[in-house]
């Protein structure tokens, strides 16, 4: 419903097409700063001194001596040299 130029919209109203005359305003936001990189060629000389070191190390080598011996040994004519025990029990009297 339209009264005296406005429509009424819930409890608001607000005329139909109705632009107040704001003045414009301006604002400024800091500069943004852009860069561009150019690259040129610089011949730059570098010396790089080598020291070598000699490092001397003792590691083990193990030279292996036998020594050998013989003896003699009297062995009876029996197989295995010993004689067999019993798998029996003898019982005494």
């Amino acid at each position: 419903m339209k009264r005296n130029g406005y429509y009424n919209v819930g409890n608001e109203m607000n005329e139909a097409g109705f632009c107040p005359d704001c003045p414009t305003q301006t604002i400024y936001d800091p500069p943004i700063v852009q860069y561009e990189d150019y690259y040129h060629p610089q011949l730059v000389n570098v010396v790089q001194n080598i020291e070598t070191i000699k490092q001397h190390h003792c590691c083990p080598v193990y030279k292996h001596y036998y020594t050998h011996s013989e003896k003699n040994v009297m062995v009876s004519s029996r197989r295995g040299g010993k004689p067999k025990a019993s798998s029996k029990k003898r019982s005494k009297k």
